[in-house]
């Protein structure tokens, strides 16, 4: 049952709010907006790019019927808190499933040890990027390896990327536009720790099916880099 149809058997539809992450796939505020509810965006936490709780119990209105949490990426959402934020307002949690999520599920044991695997590696070589943070006791399935690169946000992130390309590395930028800053659901908001992931986050690859050899190709032309590359030169 998608988030669609959940919302719609738990009664969400007309007159209704519902809190949703802006950094995340569009496809949350539009299932919301299907059944005729508002999608009301929150920020994110910084570390897990996941709906943080301290802005969803903000955003919360007296018209709040639920919360939607996406866990992006393969890092999960903080469900607990959030449960708490929710149930504190007479609202529901739901869970988003996206096509990551589902492609997930039909991964191997082997193939996520795999990419956990890729991910430790790349943790442990990369410099001039931020990495990935996992909270102790988080698991994270590392569906995209998540970096972000400092700087003054976009312009850098964007000429960085385009020199990995040139190297003959694939990325992409995860998440360009936060929802909130789309036209069908523009919104007056200044969410900080959203616009700074949109402006610094790159996905750079992680697939089970890489080399040690791609591995190090990989580490090679990001750390050749030194995480800023001069516009001029980009």
């Amino acid at each position: 049952m998608g988030t669609e149809e959940r919302l719609a058997a738990a009664g969400v539809g007309p007159g209704d709010d519902v809190v949703v992450p802006s950094y995340a796939p569009a496809a949350v505020a539009e299932a919301v907006r299907a059944l005729g509810a508002q999608p009301v965006f929150a920020d994110i936490d910084p570390a897990g790019y996941c709906l943080d709780p301290a802005s969803a119990a903000g955003a919360m209105t007296p018209r709040t019927a639920a919360v939607v949490a996406v866990h992006l990426f393969g890092h999960p959402a903080d469900l607990t808190a959030l449960r708490l934020v929710a149930a504190a307002h007479g609202a529901l949690l739901l869970e988003h499933t996206d096509t990551a999520d589902l492609t997930a599920l039909t991964r191997t044991e082997a193939e996520t040890s795999r990419r956990r695997a890729n991910a430790a590696y790349l943790t442990s070589r990369l410099t001039g990027v931020l990495t990935p943070v996992v909270a102790p006791g988080v698991v994270h399935r590392f569906d995209s390896y998540v970096v972000r690169v400092p700087g003054n946000g976009r312009p850098d992130r964007d000429a960085f990327a385009r020199a990995l390309r040139a190297r003959g590395v694939r990325c992409r930028v995860p998440v360009r536009t936060p929802v909130h800053r789309m036209p069908p659901f523009r919104r007056e908001l200044w969410l900080p720790e959203t616009e700074r992931a949109a402006g610094e986050c790159l996905e750079l690859p992680v697939a089970a099916e890489l080399t040690r050899r791609d591995l190090q190709r990989l580490v090679s032309a990001c750390n050749a880099l030194g995480g800023l590359v001069p516009l001029a030169a980009a």
